[in-house]
């Protein structure tokens, strides 16, 4: 079970680490763009409701896995999560809901850090 640090609380969100290693890559890359969103989720420790934080770049942000070894990505999961977090109602995740191992495309975790590739769109008046 990983922890999820957020901002100065000092009690973690507790969230399993292959859900939590998708968020992370979710989280992230929203969070290096300058995108806020929710994220929300269902208590699952007795106590009864939900949570939703807002994440913003400029709030402090950990991870902890219990696991040394990183997951192997579900490429189908980080996509509908991201497309989930891009839009009104937010990421919302079951903490109780396992994601899939097997996949047709699976992303390797980044051993290193991939040099930044710039885009430009134009638009034609």
């Amino acid at each position: 079970m990983g922890h999820l640090f957020y901002g100065t609380a000092t009690e973690p969100i507790r969230i399993p680490d292959r859900l939590l290693s998708h968020l992370k890559v979710v989280m992230t890359t929203k969070l290096r763009r300058s995108e806020s969103f929710t994220l929300s989720w269902t208590h699952v420790d007795g106590t009864p409701g939900r949570s939703t934080l807002w994440l913003q770049p400029a709030i402090p942000l950990r991870f902890v896995f219990d696991s040394a070894e990183p997951e192997t990505l579900d490429a189908s999961t980080l996509r509908s999560m991201a497309d989930m977090a891009n839009s009104s109602a937010g990421l919302i995740v079951d903490l109780q809901v396992e994601i899939p191992e097997a996949s047709s495309t699976r992303v390797a975790p980044a051993r290193t850090a991939a040099p930044a590739r710039r885009r430009s769109f134009s638009v034609a008046a």
